[in-house]
């Protein structure tokens, strides 16, 4: 079963706060939804593995006719299908947002 995806919190900006350059703090808003974006991704990762080892294994038990059930084979050969590409399209805009950032004029 595919876990469900946790809403990424987005800090809020305060624009009467200064900012201290000599500041190494690594808590605060900033901190933890860059933390936050970090685990689901790192979630999202350990999840499509577990679905690509879970296809592999259903793949073999498949070729070898020990499958129980045709049906298993082919959920979870679109389960690991599906989250591969949930994971590229999502790096596919992360990619896409640095570069916009990257092109922006300072």
């Amino acid at each position: 079963m595919v876990d469900a995806i946790r809403p990424i919190q987005v800090p809020t900006i305060d624009p009467t706060r200064t900012v201290d350059p000599a500041s190494t703090a690594s808590t605060g808003p900033d901190r933890t939804a860059a933390t936050a974006f970090g685990d689901a991704i790192g979630s999202a990762l350990e999840t499509m593995s577990t679905a690509d080892a879970n296809a592999a294994a259903a793949s073999r038990a498949a070729a070898t006719g020990d499958v129980a059930s045709i049906g298993d084979y082919m959920i979870a050969a679109t389960e690991a299908q599906l989250t591969t590409e949930l994971t590229v399209a999502v790096r596919n805009r992360a990619l896409e947002a640095f570069n916009d950032i990257m092109r922006m004029q300072i």
